[in-house]
């Protein structure tokens, strides 16, 4: 589903990416690792094409998504959920408005959006929080509304850039074992963490990265291992 061919990035005259190469198949669960500066982030960036590379190649479902048009980029980012450490929830809106904003910016009718959102509100236990704005949420229902936010396209991946990295360890484990509800679903999820308790929960593939490159890639062990 995924490839990544010999990917490369500089910023600046600094090497961010190395000659990165992998492939995640549909439906897989990744924990990418590493500390810091390792480059989780610019990977994550790449396949959404927030960023682009300075060589090789970037497939998803077989098509280099260099060769996007403008107008193709947003389908492209249909397919790709998103979530954060900071939440980027919109404090003036409640918990609805918030996941209604992601269908409202791609056009989609009211009647849609007053379908989908408390569907998606539900599979994330915030059904009784609709109402609620951000500052009226802990932590971890923050991060399960972004959640929320990052599924109401129906993403075939979502994309979790150091999601645990501001809630306690029970909010985190709350939240890995949401995301690992989704992957049930079928969905292909990549976690970006450097927490080796985190990683250790989920048990699956493991991409270990330091100074750009791909160090290490535990495809049945599951486990964090320095």
């Amino acid at each position: 589903m995924i490839e990544l061919k010999d990917i490369s990035t500089i910023y600046d005259d600094f090497l961010a990416l190395d000659n990165v190469n992998l492939e995640i198949k549909d439906g897989e669960f990744v924990s990418l690792v590493g500390p810091s500066g390792a480059g989780k982030s610019t990977l994550l960036g790449l396949m959404t094409r927030e960023l682009t590379p300075s060589k090789g190649e970037i497939l998803i479902d077989g098509i280099n998504i260099a060769d996007l048009s403008h107008a193709e980029v947003p389908l492209l980012r249909r397919k790709i959920g998103t979530i954060f450490q900071d939440f980027k929830l919109l404090s003036r809106k409640n918990a609805f408005e918030n996941v209604a904003f992601a269908l409202e910016v791609s056009g989609a009718e009211p009647e849609e959006i007053n379908e989908d959102v408390p569907k998606v509100l539900n599979i994330v236990g915030l059904a009784d929080k609709a109402k609620n704005f951000p500052h009226q949420l802990s932590g971890g229902e923050k991060q399960r509304l972004a959640i929320a936010r990052a599924l109401i396209h129906r993403p075939r991946i979502l994309l979790a850039d150091e999601p645990t990295g501001n809630l306690d360890m029970l909010n985190g484990y709350d939240v890995v074992k949401l995301l690992m509800k989704i992957n049930e679903f079928g969905t292909t999820v990549i976690l970006a963490t450097h927490n080796r308790e985190i990683v250790n929960i989920v048990g699956r593939r493991v991409i270990s990265m330091e100074k750009g490159r791909v160090v290490r890639d535990q495809i049945e062990q599951g486990k964090y291992i320095i």
